[in-house]
């Protein structure tokens, strides 16, 4: 009896994953302008959490943290991306970083989670908290996808929204942050 009960602990304890690397792995950025709608992707970050369950569930999320280069987002023009390092202050301030404070994970669908969570998300030196609500899903080989959207402001980060022409071009001040994000044992 005794033998199960270690054996069941076991197999629910926490264990740290990392980052996955890949195609379906990736963070989008995207806004507008007067202009045009334009958007921004990396595929290279760094980011570790640890998941409890059983390798099929997924029971709680802790210690979870990412951490993302700014100048690993690109969109099609490398103009608009050096006047987007330039906004968020890159040389100064070179990574976004997002670090988990509580998680509350929900069954949702089959084989899907539902994960309200807290945290603190730091773009150009200004950390602000933050909740978003992403979807779990361990997957057969024993990674987890996380995957999510959220809306967020310039001029929370203290980002004024850069014009650009004169003022002929102006950004306007919400981005939509879009992610899909696999992690491995």
């Amino acid at each position: 009896m005794i033998l199960c009960l270690i054996a069941t602990q076991l197999v629910q304890a926490q264990t740290t994953y990392k980052l996955a690397t890949g195609q379906d792995v990736y963070i989008k950025v995207s806004g507008s302008s007067n202009v045009h709608d334009w958007t921004m992707m990396s595929t290279v970050m760094e980011s570790k959490g640890d998941f409890s369950g059983n390798g099929e569930n997924i029971t709680a999320i802790r210690g979870f943290s990412f951490q993302l280069a700014v100048k690993s987002l690109k969109s099609e023009h490398a103009t608009m991306d050096s006047r987007m390092y330039k906004s968020v202050n890159e040389s100064k301030y070179p990574t976004i970083n997002y670090k988990l404070i509580s998680a509350t994970v929900t069954p949702a669908a089959k084989g899907k989670y539902l994960v309200a969570s807290k945290g603190e998300l730091t773009i150009s030196g200004t950390t602000q908290p933050i909740s978003i609500e992403v979807t779990a899903s361990p997957n057969f080989d024993g990674s987890i996808t996380i995957n999510g959207t959220k809306k967020i402001q310039l001029t929370d980060y203290g980002i004024k929204p850069p014009s650009f022409m004169l003022g002929a071009m102006k950004v306007y001040n919400d981005l939509t942050i879009q992610f899909n994000i696999t992690y491995k044992k």
